[in-house]
């Protein structure tokens, strides 16, 4: 229970982008289910904390998962996978209900529109744009989860995501409203 309430503050700590509270409850985590003797428990907590770096397009390795992989389930390791962009269709049954339907080769807009979970639909769209299939649609829906739920990280993330793109179209009035917006998110618009 401890280890479960850690997980959901670290969470919620990274996504709003503090990145402080959210090491010293992955500590807990850490502690609290190394207690437990069970690599593969330990290895599903590792696996929420690379979903939260999906969901915000930092693509890094997954160090912690991967020092626990040879000792995980293998529904862990095909999450694992999804995550790194990589799932396979026999990774499909073995995955969550909500992440399924990208890995089957629905269009991606459709599999995000009927994702319940805020982070879920942050993590898919995450996974699209590592695999290069996120559209224009799908950065808008990330951007507007991200906002709903206050989750700055993910949003700053996916906002200079759409500059980019605006910029990349010689868009440059919506490029210059994309910046002011990521002013107002990260603290720094005019006053």
């Amino acid at each position: 229970m401890n280890a479960k309430g850690s997980a959901e503050r670290a969470a919620q700590a990274w996504l709003v982008g503090d990145a402080r509270i959210e090491a010293a409850e992955f500590a807990r985590v850490r502690a609290a289910l190394a207690s437990t003797g069970q690599p593969a428990l330990l290895a599903r907590a590792e696996l929420l904390r690379c979903a939260t770096r999906v969901a915000s397009l930092v693509f890094e390795p997954c160090t912690g998962f991967d020092a626990l992989a040879q000792d995980a389930q293998p529904a862990e390791q095909a999450y694992a996978r999804y995550l790194a962009g990589a799932a396979t269709p026999a990774d499909v049954a073995l995955l969550p209900e909500a992440h399924r339907a990208l890995v089957q080769g629905a269009a991606p807009e459709a599999a995000l529109a009927v994702i319940q979970d805020p982070l879920s639909r942050l993590v898919a769209a995450g996974v699209l744009q590592r695999q290069g299939r996120a559209s224009g649609e799908v950065a808008a829906r990330a951007v507007d989860t991200a906002s709903a739920q206050g989750w700055r990280l993910p949003l700053l993330a996916w906002l200079r995501l759409q500059q980019q793109r605006a910029r990349e179209t010689g868009a440059g009035d919506e490029a210059a409203r994309l910046q002011r917006r990521i002013d107002l998110v990260s603290g720094t618009a005019a006053r």
